[in-house]
């Protein structure tokens, strides 16, 4: 399916009208291990404290050849500053030179390795500054980003020294295939958000992992829109096959396209859950 070029047009527009209605990021650096981590800090006017946000973005990457974060990330940023909330969103291919990994087979950058220690050490740079509200630390992330929050809730991923723990995950149609299958549960309240024509990710995987999840996990809950896809919380994405084009920066297979009411849904089930 090839995209307008009037839709095309339409969608440019948009997203600089969007672009000049957000407020500037500021490029922070955090030290990873042997990475100098690059991130983009948004952050409510005040001083705090604020209850802050580690975004994680998918394998398409945080950002372009001419902005720093995308627009669809800008759009979940400015729905988490309206509730008060900073964000701050790691670059983790950017920092290491790297450009999507939505269709590279063998990844240097894995969602439990690499990406974990990103949200680790994005946490612990948070902890140190006076302005962050120390104990409203949350996660959220999306598809690949959404697959290392899931990491990083494991109890096997606390980190003792970096008290006190995230307030609450919430990861966007994760790949929940091998986290099902290794008897995945989480230290903290973890939602999961997924299209039930998800065919990137497995909706099915996600229901059989936090189903399997009960009894032994901090609250996890999934939410299922019947009839979305994949990228369903996305603005103005007419539903089409990720092979239809040769854009890196999207799967390699499946179907993306947004869904309005799931997104609506969505913005209101993230807002109630990171404000328990």
């Amino acid at each position: 399916m090839r995209l307008s070029p009037a839709f095309l047009v339409l969608s440019f527009l948009m997203s600089s009208a969007h672009a000049a209605s957000s407020p500037a990021p500021q490029a922070v650096e955090i030290t990873a291990g042997a990475t100098t981590l690059h991130a983009q800090l948004y952050k409510p006017t005040g001083d705090g404290p604020f209850p802050t946000v580690i975004a994680l973005h998918a394998c398409g990457g945080l950002s372009n050849h001419s902005e720093a974060v995308l627009p669809r990330y800008r759009d979940w940023t400015d729905e988490l500053l309206r509730a008060g909330n900073a964000v701050l969103w790691p670059d983790s291919f950017g920092s290491r030179e790297l450009g999507p990994q939505c269709r590279v087979k063998e990844t240097r950058v894995k969602a439990r390795r690499e990406r974990v220690a990103d949200i680790v050490a994005a946490r612990g740079w948070l902890l140190k500054q006076t302005w962050v509200a120390r104990n409203r630390i949350s996660l959220i992330g999306w598809a690949n980003g959404a697959s290392a929050v899931l990491w990083a809730v494991r109890p096997q991923n606390l980190a003792h020294k970096a008290q006190p723990d995230f307030r609450a995950a919430v990861a966007f149609y994760p790949d929940c295939r091998i986290s099902a299958g290794l008897g995945w549960s989480a230290r903290v309240p973890t939602l999961v958000l997924i299209g039930a024509k998800d065919d990137v990710s497995s909706p099915s995987a996600c229901r059989q992992m936090v189903d399997g999840a009960q009894g032994r996990s901090a609250l996890a809950r999934i939410v299922v829109y019947p009839g979305a896809y994949h990228d369903f919380d996305r603005t103005n994405l007419p539903l089409h096959p990720s092979a239809s084009n040769a854009d890196a920066a999207v799967p390699d297979r499946g179907h993306l396209g947004s869904d309005a009411d799931a997104r609506a849904d969505s913005q209101k089930q993230v807002a109630e859950w990171l404000a328990r």
